[in-house]
């Protein structure tokens, strides 16, 4: 404590704070901007750190990467567009919530959410990095394996009407993750002779053609009803489409606490990043709900328990970064090299040798939750005018900006084409009502959870009487279970339900 309370002697000076704030800004800039990234931004701004001191120069970066989670649920609300794969789930209920006319509520919970879930993650940082670390390496393949297969449960909960076509959309998911490079054998697998296959298929154009394009497809074919909404959209009928009033607040609470946490759970386990987080917040604020078949309609509590994990995971995604050297993301594997470049080496010697270095950092991060609190409620209010923008000019806008998303990831044109692809897919699926959202997390969680099982039998020795001595993985197991038999009396009953009444 002492050093983090001199930790804020030595920053709150003009030079670092503006740091933090370039750092901030542009990071939210780069997130509103669709397929540009967090990853991308603190890689191609290393070089401009050259010049600056250690900790303004690392606070400037992590700015950026805190800033850019923020700033990606600007363009998912407004537009359907996120600015990052894992501010999908905010778009499920935060663009709905836009074409009621509730834009600026939405964009305020987000922001809210964001900021606290950050804020929650950093002080978690702060406070228990060694002993979180040291359990962290607890979490071997074996119990990550189990922990993914609990996760894909949530497709029970979020498989909307019809539990078969969940199930048949995330296994749609799971397979198209299949594709590329097979991990073990290095054989190619449904990569057609396509040498741009063979890392498979990217997260951003299929979640920018599943969500953004195939939404612009509906819309241009929906034109006449838009136009009519589009008054309503820009301006909202009341004071309270707004704001976020305090029943709302009451509502979102437990949500952001839970996505918090979770995010501050999957920042620490290496490897899973942000997506995973944000949709295992969102589909377990979905399961917790009272009423889980409104979400996709404009439920404010989506909108909170996705940004809150989605922010929460950066700041945790550093513990295992300053505790022991491992990095648990892909910004916290940039950040080695910056980190190097200015004299600290990650690890536990760095608390020993240089403590004020990292008091000095500790309080930078507090800071930059302050600054994109300002920077993101200045910010919101300019991006925010393109609701007032008629329909006819937003959607070929849109289309570009996916376009230009989807190519810069890759920088190739093939990017484009799987987003097309995609965008078609997502379009029969809306008019078919499959569950994208079990597409997408099956895609997401295909990849780890096919190498985890790899590994774990490995380590196994192929013998399951080998999981005694893995008690964490028992465990996640069972609850799979569990949850399994709980999800498919649940859907049961509510058919059952349905025929009565219809009946």
């Amino acid at each position: 404590m002492d050093y983090l309370i001199a930790g804020f002697g030595n920053i709150l000076n003009f030079h670092t704070m503006l740091w933090i704030v370039v750092g901030v800004t542009l990071g939210y800039v780069i997130g509103v901007m669709p397929g540009l990234g967090k990853g991308t931004g603190v890689a191609v701004s290393i070089p401009l750190t050259f010049y600056l001191d250690p900790v303004s120069a690392i606070a400037m970066l992590i700015g950026i990467a805190k800033g850019s989670g923020a700033g990606s649920a600007v363009s998912a609300i407004l537009i359907n567009t996120p600015g990052e794969p894992s501010s999908a789930p905010t778009a499920l209920d935060g663009y709905p919530l836009a074409r009621q006319g509730k834009a600026q509520k939405a964009l305020k919970m987000g922001l809210y959410a964001s900021v606290i879930g950050d804020f929650v993650s950093t002080v978690i940082l702060i406070g228990l990095a060694a002993p979180l670390a040291s359990y962290a390496l607890l979490i071997g393949p074996v119990e990550l394996c189990a922990i993914l297969l609990f996760s894909l449960t949530f497709i029970g909960g979020l498989s909307g009407h019809s539990l078969t076509k969940g199930l048949v959309a995330g296994a749609l998911g799971v397979f198209f993750a299949t594709i590329g490079i097979e991990t073990e054998t290095f054989v190619p697998r449904l990569t057609f002779g396509l040498l741009e296959l063979d890392e498979g298929i990217s997260l951003v154009p299929m979640a920018i053609g599943m969500l953004a394009v195939a939404e612009m497809f509906i819309q241009a074919g929906n034109m006449t009803q838009l136009d009519m909404e589009a008054q309503v959209m820009a301006e909202g009928e009341t004071a309270d489409d707004r704001r976020v009033t305090g029943a709302e607040w009451r509502r979102c609470l437990p949500a952001i606490a839970r996505g918090s946490l979770i995010g501050s759970v999957v920042g620490i386990l290496p490897g899973l990043g942000a997506s995973v987080g944000s949709f295992l917040s969102y589909g377990a604020t979905v399961r917790a709900s009272k009423t889980p078949k409104k979400f996709g309609t404009g439920m404010i509590e989506g909108v909170a328990a996705a940004e809150s994990a989605d922010n929460a995971v950066v700041p945790a995604s550093l513990i295992p970064l300053f505790a022991l050297g491992i990095p648990g993301s892909v910004i916290a594997a940039i950040l080695i090299s910056a980190l190097i470049m200015h004299g600290l080496t990650p690890g536990p010697l760095m608390f020993k040798q240089q403590p004020q270095m990292v008091g000095d950092l500790y309080a930078a991060l507090l800071c930059a939750s302050l600054v994109m609190l300002i920077v993101g409620s200045v910010g919101q209010r300019i991006f925010a005018m393109v609701i007032h923008l008629p329909n006819r000019l937003i959607i070929p806008v849109v289309l570009f900006l996916c376009c230009l998303g989807a190519y810069m990831e890759t920088s190739s044109v093939f990017s484009i084409y799987l987003m097309l692809f995609f965008a078609a897919i997502g379009y029969f699926m809306r008019k078919l009502d499959y569950s994208f959202i079990t597409f997408l997390i099956g895609f997401v969680i295909g990849p780890k959870l096919e190498l985890t099982f790899r590994q774990s039998i490995q380590i196994l020795d192929a013998k399951i009487f080998n999981l005694a001595h893995h008690p964490i993985s028992i465990a996640f197991i069972v609850l799979t279970v569990l949850t399994v038999v709980l999800i498919t009396r649940g859907k049961r009953s509510g058919s059952i339900l349905d025929e009565t009444e219809s009946a």
